[in-house]
């Protein structure tokens, strides 16, 4: 075997090395990841994360670095990744801990029906309201509102979400009255927000407004 030949099966065996551990890495995070599933949904923990992994350990440092501060939080990260779960961790270890959680998966919700499920709407607003209804931004008065999935929020209701996190005030569809909400905001996405502003599908200044504090989950 030629010294190129060697070198080619080393640069192989190196890469083969370097996958294994990453994917054992991934395995380790994955299973404290639905160690925590189970743990917080049984309510054995509230506002820590268990686990010992070294990226279990930053997702654990990003939690107590930002969860006293009530500022937006945007995590990133594919299906699967624990978003939901560390929205629920930050909540519960925040000063509006005592406050309800509230969550919307904006790609499960038909466009037509994500307005009024997030707003409300006034009794009339149309055929079917015969009563006054609160939308899920008021359910979430004096805690935490997570919009997963917001990078598949349409535009015409990016901007409506954008105006009450800069006044922090809605109104109800049909209604003209302004009511004032204090929540926290945790908003998540599997997409790039960056490329869809770029492509004209996520409006910029709302990315600028919900991006203050990241993290990327693997």
């Amino acid at each position: 075997m030629n010294d190129q030949v060697r070198l080619l099966v080393l640069i192989r065996d190196v890469s083969d090395v370097a996958r294994l551990e990453y994917t054992a890495r991934q395995q380790e995070y994955e299973i404290e990841l639905l160690r925590n599933e189970v743990a917080v949904k049984a309510g054995f923990i509230s506002d820590s994360i268990l686990g010992h992994s070294p990226r279990m350990k930053e997702v654990r440092q990003f939690v107590e670095k930002i969860a006293g501060h009530p500022t937006t939080v945007l995590l990133r990260g594919e299906s699967g990744t624990g978003k939901s779960l560390l929205a629920r961790v930050i909540h519960r270890a925040s000063s509006c801990s005592k406050g309800p959680f509230v969550e919307i998966n904006c790609a499960a919700i038909p466009d037509t029906l994500l307005e009024s499920e997030l707003f409300g709407y006034a009794k009339g607003a149309f055929t079917h309201a015969v009563q006054d209804k609160r939308g899920l931004i008021e359910e979430a008065d004096g805690g935490t509102l997570f919009l997963d999935e917001i990078g598949e929020m349409p535009l015409s209701l990016q901007a409506k979400l954008l105006t009450f996190l800069e006044t922090k005030t809605l109104r109800r569809l049909g209604s003209n009255t302004e009511i004032r909400v204090n929540v926290r905001l945790i908003a998540a996405t599997n997409r790039d927000l960056q490329e869809a502003v770029a492509q004209n599908q996520f409006r910029e200044d709302l990315y600028y407004r919900i991006n203050v504090v990241s993290l990327v989950l693997p």
